[in-house]
């Protein structure tokens, strides 16, 4: 009868020598090399796989806690902070030099104002004393509304008839000249008028006022006398309506009179 080791010391049937079974036939012939350092790969994939890599140290225990990782978010966005602020600034300065070189609508040619042209004002009569044929102070912001006719230069008679009879009852109309009033036999059409004081049959109110050092005529800018009337429209509130710095025919400024 034979030995166990007869058949290399492996038991009846093919069995392992240590009562172990057989490697699986799909895992096909296992070498097993002389040299150990020749697995490291596998090794490395089997601990990658097992989650059996070599510890960690302090640092990096200290590395992977949540605080850790909370203060290297916010140190990577303090440094992706500044980079954003300059790309920013580029952008709005580029964009600002691009505004400024596009070309913008035509502008419409500007109109240069003749001394003849129809004004609208905004601003107000200013309150300025003159003379009356009296020798008396007169207030004429205390007279509104009214036609303000300035008639130095002016043969005015039939355009401030033509005034008196367009005006109602309630607009007053005061002739200014720097010249003094004059009630004697040579007055001209301008001191033909009635003063301050005297009343008028038709119940409008004219007044021939002097104005010596020409201050309303400077202070609403208007040019020197030529031979025509610079007419002034203010309402009851002190308002300059409309100035019309030279004028010959109560047409230029009849369709104002109802806005007094």
């Amino acid at each position: 009868m034979a030995g166990a080791s007869d058949n290399g010391d492996r038991p009846p049937g093919g069995g392992s020598p240590d009562g172990l079974p057989d490697f699986p036939e799909e895992w096909g012939v296992i070498v097993i090399p002389d040299d150990l350092s020749e697995l490291s790969d596998e090794v490395e994939a089997v601990r990658a796989e097992l989650h059996t890599a070599a510890p960690l140290n302090g640092l990096q225990r200290l590395a992977r806690r949540p605080t850790a990782r909370r203060l290297r978010r916010l140190g990577g966005l303090l440094t992706h902070t500044p980079a954003l602020i300059i790309t920013l600034a580029v952008l709005v300065t580029v964009a600002s030099l691009f505004a400024s070189a596009w070309p913008g609508p035509a502008r419409q040619p500007t109109t240069q104002r003749t001394s003849g042209a129809t004004e609208s004002r905004s601003d107000t009569l200013p309150a300025v004393d003159l003379i009356d044929s009296g020798g008396q102070s007169v207030s004429i912001r205390g007279r509104l509304p009214a036609v303000v006719m300035l008639t130095d230069g002016c043969d005015c008679a039939h355009l401030i008839a033509d005034t008196i009879a367009a005006v109602r009852t309630d607009i007053t109309i005061l002739t200014v000249s720097k010249a003094p009033v004059s009630i004697g036999p040579s007055a001209t059409s301008q001191s033909l008028l009635p003063t301050a004081r005297t009343p008028r049959a038709d119940g409008k109110s004219v007044a021939a006022l002097q104005d010596p050092t020409d201050t309303l005529r400077r202070h609403l800018g208007l040019a020197a006398p030529d031979g025509t009337a610079a007419v002034v429209l203010v309402d009851r509130g002190g308002e300059i309506v409309r100035v019309h710095p030279r004028t010959a025919s109560i047409e230029t400024f009849r369709p104002d009179l109802s806005r007094l």
